[in-house]
């Protein structure tokens, strides 16, 4: 571990926590012509948040040059007030609620936002032609128990101040919550997909219920496999439709649902090799919404370096009434904790990616799935599914293939119908399904992928049917 974030960790066991700063309710706008190492022109910029309603914790901000370390303070210059008459003499100690970094990543003559820090210890990136919408941050705490969720928190971060030409931001923060503290790293490099490099160590002070390791926010309204029930011009609403599982033994893809009640499931796996909260569909058809542009916003993939141990990846779906909520949630839970006192050291890469998306190579990929009575209904319960796979080897495949569907039904099912054929429209091929629900109150899990007479041809659909509460 680098020598700073040593002395920063050393340091912080030392430190009290700041208080919480004023709230105001007016709109302050951070001004584009103050922002930090503009006029030196060089690679990176940095722009603040004013602390506000919503935000108004503030996060000391120190700068790091070959001089030494710098406490940048809170300037209310760098804000335009509008036509609020106040007296910003007042607000020369009130601190800073975040910041945001700067680099020209679809033109050369534009500064466009790459990272933000923002709130407890969120975040979110950007790579080329993308636009913002899932989120990351440092840890989850006791999410999805009954005892209630803590939310750690960023109080102090240090930016490296880059030189001309450098294509890499490194910050340090400092991370702090009732049970547990800890110092992080990022090395930030920009592109087509912007990479995240993350060094983290933790401590905790005592025993938690359950700890997520680096986890994604996501959100997920309605899709192809959910189609809203009531009048809305667009066919599709989610920041993320699926979530991607490389265990140390396959490839999963568990598209994501809006429930009607909590839903939490995991895959448990020794060791993970990665996952990510995808979107996979980048077609605007899909979606119609020119403000929103859906088909623009990021998946996050998490690379974790070394072996991180026995333990399980987790989805959170929260049920949510509209698209303003972040109701999806994903992350690692590792079998066992240090005791408190004791570090938790762990590495990993997060990939914000569009063009360039992590998939199993070689495999073919599910690019929707769908559900419904179709022409059963009224005869009997049962529930017809459409799973359509395209890419890897399937494109090469001879005109008289025969490949099966291996399915797998839950306990809470049957199977009544199984057939596998090709897509003609598309070259793809298609799983189709008919399952009847034992108790449609309960969830039911199903499992499918593309096989011939030797070899797995693609990822495994992994799909959980929500139950339906009376």
């Amino acid at each position: 571990m680098p020598t700073l974030l040593r002395s920063l960790l050393s340091m912080f066991l030392a430190l009290a926590l700041a208080g919480p700063a004023q709230a105001f309710s007016f709109n302050e706008v951070a001004r584009g012509d103050q922002a930090l190492w503009r006029k030196a022109k060089l690679p990176f910029e940095l722009q603040f948040f004013h602390p506000g309603l919503y935000y108004n914790q503030a996060v000391k901000i120190n700068l790091v040059t070959a001089q030494g370390v710098t406490p940048f303070r809170f300037n209310p210059d760098y804000f335009d007030y509008g036509r609020n008459n106040i007296d910003k003499s007042k607000f020369r100690d009130l601190g800073y609620a975040g910041f945001r970094a700067h680099f020209p990543l679809n033109s050369k003559t534009y500064k466009d936002e790459l990272i933000v820090f923002l709130g407890a210890s969120y975040f979110r990136a950007l790579g080329k032609g993308q636009r913002y919408g899932l989120s990351a941050r440092a840890l989850a705490v006791d999410t999805g128990l009954m005892s209630g969720e803590e939310f750690p928190h960023f109080n102090e971060f240090w930016v490296q101040a880059p030189k001309a030409g450098d294509q890499e931001l490194v910050i340090y923060a400092l991370l702090d919550s009732k049970r547990l503290t800890g110092a992080y790293q990022f090395r930030v490099k920009p592109g087509e997909t912007t990479q995240i490099a993350v060094k983290s160590r933790v401590y905790l002070r005592e025993e938690v219920g359950k700890l997520g390791v680096a986890p994604l926010t996501s959100m997920f309204f309605f899709g192809e496999n959910q189609p809203n029930q009531t009048a809305d011009y667009r066919p599709e609403v989610h920041d993320s439709d699926g979530l991607l599982v490389q265990t140390d033994k396959e490839w999963l893809w568990r598209p994501l649902t809006n429930p009607r009640r909590l839903l939490i499931t995991s895959f448990a796996t020794n060791g993970p090799k990665g996952y990510g909260l995808m979107q996979r569909d980048r077609d605007f058809r899909h979606y119609e919404d020119l403000e929103a542009h859906y088909e623009q916003r990021p998946s996050a993939w998490v690379e974790p370096k070394g072996n991180w141990g026995p333990g399980r990846v987790e989805l959170v779906q929260i049920p949510t009434p509209d698209e303003t909520n972040d109701n999806i949630v994903a992350y690692w839970v590792p079998e066992q904790l240090p005791a408190p006192g004791r570090p938790l050291d762990l590495e990993y890469t997060l990939h914000w990616q569009k063009a360039r998306e992590t998939r199993a190579e070689g495999l073919a990929r599910v690019v929707q799935s769908r559900f419904g009575h179709g022409l059963t209904r009224g005869s009997d319960d049962s529930i017809r599914f459409h799973v359509d796979f395209e890419g890897g080897a399937l494109p090469d495949l001879a005109a008289d293939a025969k490949l099966v569907g291996g399915v797998w039904v839950g306990e809470n099912g049957e199977l009544l119908e199984r057939q596998t054929y090709r897509n003609s429209v598309t070259g793809g091929w298609r799983v189709s399904l008919r399952v009847r629900r034992e108790d449609p109150e309960k969830p039911l899990e199903l499992r499918a992928v593309l096989r011939n007479d030797k070899d797995t041809l693609s990822e495994t659909w992994s799909y959980i049917l929500p139950g339906e509460p009376k």
